[in-house]
């Protein structure tokens, strides 16, 4: 039996992978809005189509294909907020990170579009702290040390 056959995975010269990478683009077409979305070394490109149906794409699965539930519900916050989450379509490519870092740099990608498409979001937006970049990244460590700051124990003798 071929192995190609028995996994899940389609055969590197399948068409089928590539129809359905077509058919995720081609299910947003359009006009969009976009913008980035950042939080410590994520990277959200955001993609929102004012046309639609209340689907999120992240890397080409759905939203909570993709994150956990806790982490999708930290992404969809200001699509929540802003009475939103049923009438747009939204893409995103996010890179880098990890989950938590990636969805809060979706939240910040997304809060920004809402704001550019409607001025009077943000103070909501603001007050929640959703527009401004967390720029906290974890410190870099240092020679002769354990971790970025911990000193090796000091020992008297």
């Amino acid at each position: 039996m071929d192995k190609d056959k028995k996994t899940d995975k389609p055969a590197s010269g399948d068409k089928t992978a590539v129809k359905k990478g077509a058919e995720q683009e081609m299910r947003f077409k359009g006009k969009y809005i976009s913008a980035t979305g950042r939080r410590k070394t994520s990277v959200a490109r955001i993609r929102l189509y004012k046309k639609g149906n209340g689907v999120v794409i992240v890397n080409g699965r759905k939203i909570g294909e993709y994150f956990d539930a806790t982490m999708a519900a930290i992404a969809r916050q200001p699509l929540k907020q802003a009475g939103h989450a049923r009438d747009v379509d939204i893409s995103v490519v996010v890179s880098g990170g990890g989950g938590k870092g990636q969805a809060e740099a979706v939240r910040h990608g997304i809060a920004r579009i809402l704001v550019e498409i409607d001025k009077d979001l943000r103070p909501a937006m603001k007050a929640n702290g959703w527009l401004k970049r967390d720029a906290r990244k974890k410190e870099r460590k240092k020679p002769g040390l354990k971790k970025a700051r911990r000193a090796p124990q000091w020992s008297k003798r």
